[in-house]
C-alpha cells in the first residue's frame, strides 16, 4: 500500500463523554525485526486499526500477523533491493516521511530510531515521538562507520550528506510536540542533540511469559530455580552488538557459552570462537523462556539504548552481566540483578566472569525487579501521557 491509500480512522476514547481521537502510527522501516518492532507490535495492539506509515515493508520477511495491519508505505518501497539493503538509501528517508499526507489525523505517534519523526502533522494535530534514540546514523556516525569498516575515503564522501542530515534531523525534531525517551541515556541524547526535554517511559517487556517458563523433559523434578552450566548471549549478530566480547572472553576462560541469533557477523564470530562456544542460530520464540531461565547468566555486551533481551532474562530470574552504559544503567542493579563491566573490552568482561557466582543472586528478587518494565506498566504510562497532552 502507499501513502495515498484509503485510510481508516481508528478512534480512541480516554473517558466517557470525552472527544474521540484519530491516530496514525509512524515507524521507520519494516524489513527486519528488533526492539523497535517489539514496541510497534504493542502499539498496534493498543490501537487496533491504526494505520502504520513506514518507508518500506518487506512483506515476505515480516511476521504473518503484520499482514493484518493497515500498512502505508512510501515511494521508497519500490526502489531496487531496498528491502535487503536499506542503509545506502539513507539520504532519501527525510523526503519519504515528509511526503506522507496525514490529513484527518489529530494524534501522530512516531516510534523512532531513524527519520520517521520528520512527518509533517496536519494543523491542530499533536505529534508524540516515542524516541528509541536520536538518529544513530547521524549523531553517532563515527562509531557506526568504525563498526561497519568504512574507509577514510567513504567517510569523506559521506561527510557533506551527514551535515545536511544533521540539519534536517534537528529541524524535524523541533516540529515534534512531545518526546518520550526509552531510557536515561536516550533522554540525555535528546537534550544534547535536539535541545528538547522528554519524559521516560521504558519499552514494554512481556515479563509474564518469561516468569512462568516451561520445563524441559530433562529438568522436570529438579528444583524450580535449577540452572544449566552455560552463559547465554542472544540477539542480532551484527558488529555494534559486540557479541565478539562474549565469544572471546568465554573462549579464553574455557566457559560454556550459547549464542542465539543470526546476522552478517556470524561467520566472523564463529572463526574466533573456541570449542566451548556454540551457535544456535535463530531461536524460536517458544524456546526463549526455557533457554533464558536455565542459563547461569545472560551476557549483554553491547551499548544499547535500552535492551529488552536483558530484561527478559531478568524476568526469567537470571542475573545479567552487562556493559555499564546505555540502557543497562537503568535496568541492571549491581550485585542485585547482575554485574556491570566498565570497559567495553574482553579483559573487563573476563574480570567479571572470573568472579561470577550464580548462587549469590535471588531469582525471585530479580523477577520482581523486571516487573518494573512490564508491558502493562508501559501501556498505562503511555495512555496517561497521551491523555495529558491531548487534554482528554
Amino acid at each position: 500500500m502507499t501513502g495515498n491509500a484509503p485510510r481508516p480512522h481508528p478512534l480512541i476514547r480516554f473517558a466517557e463523554g470525552n472527544p474521540l481521537t484519530t491516530l496514525a502510527l509512524i515507524h521507520d522501516w519494516l524489513n527486519q525485526l528488533g526492539g523497535a518492532e517489539d514496541v510497534l507490535e504493542v502499539l498496534a495492539e493498543m490501537f487496533p486499526g491504526a494505520p502504520i506509515f513506514t518507508s518500506i515493508y518487506w512483506r515476505e520477511e515480516m511476521p504473518p500477523k503484520y499482514r493484518q495491519w493497515p500498512i502505508r508505505t512510501s515511494f521508497m518501497d519500490r526502489l531496487p533491493a531496498i528491502h535487503r539493503y536499506h542503509q545506502p538509501y539513507l539520504p532519501l528517508y527525510p523526503f519519504a516521511f515528509e511526503r506522507f499526507d496525514l490529513t484527518g489525523y489529530d494524534l501522530i505517534l512516531s516510534n523512532k530510531s531513524g527519520f520517521c519523526h520528520g512527518v509533517r502533522k496536519p494543523p491542530g494535530a499533536v505529534h508524540v515521538c516515542y524516541c528509541l534514540t536520536p538518529t544513530r546514523y547521524v549523531w553517532g556516525f563515527d562509531d557506526y562507520a568504525s563498526r561497519e569498516g568504512f574507509s577514510p575515503a567513504q567517510r569523506r564522501i559521506l561527510l557533506p550528506v551527514l551535515n545536511l542530515l544533521k540539519q534536517w534531523d534537528k529541524a524535524a525534531a523541533a516540529r515534534v510536540d512531545h518526546f518520550i525517551a526509552i531510557s536515561s541515556e536516550v533522554q540525555r541524547r535528546i537534550a544534547r542533540f535536539y535541545g528538547r526535554d522528554s519524559v521516560i517511559i521504558y519499552p514494554p517487556v512481556s515479563t509474564e511469559r518469561f516468569a512462568k517458563h516451561p520445563r524441559s523433559e530433562a529438568e522436570r523434578g529438579k528444583p524450580t530455580d535449577s540452572v544449566g552450566d552455560y552463559f547465554l548471549c542472544l540477539g542480532r549478530l551484527i558488529p555494534y552488538k559486540r557479541v565478539d566480547l562474549a565469544v572471546r572472553a568465554c573462549t579464553e576462560l574455557n566457559l560454556p557459552l550459547l549464542v542465539g541469533g543470526d546476522g552478517r557477523d556470524r561467520a566472523r564470530l564463529e572463526k574466533m570462537a573456541g570449542p566451548t562456544v556454540k551457535f544456535l542460530g535463530r531461536v524460536p520464540e517458544a524456546d526463549l523462556p526455557d533457554l533464558m531461565a536455565h542459563c547461569k547468566a545472560f551476557i549483554f555486551p553491547g551499548l544499547e539504548d535500552f535492551g529488552i533481551t536483558s530484561v527478559q532474562a531478568m524476568a526469567a530470574g537470571r542475573p545479567v552481566i552487562a556493559f555499564a552504559g546505555g540502557g543497562a544503567l537503568d535496568t541492571v542493579i549491581e550485585n542485585q540483578t547482575g554485574h556491570l563491566f566498565h570497559e567495553q573490552t574482553v579483559n573487563s568482561l573476563m574480570g567479571v566472569l572470573q568472579k561470577f557466582n550464580p548462587a549469590s543472586f535471588d531469582s525471585a528478587a530479580i523477577r520482581a525487579h523486571a516487573l518494573k518494565f512490564d508491558r502493562k506498566v508501559f501501556e498505562r504510562q503511555l495512555h496517561d501521557f497521551i491523555k495529558s497532552v491531548t487534554h482528554q
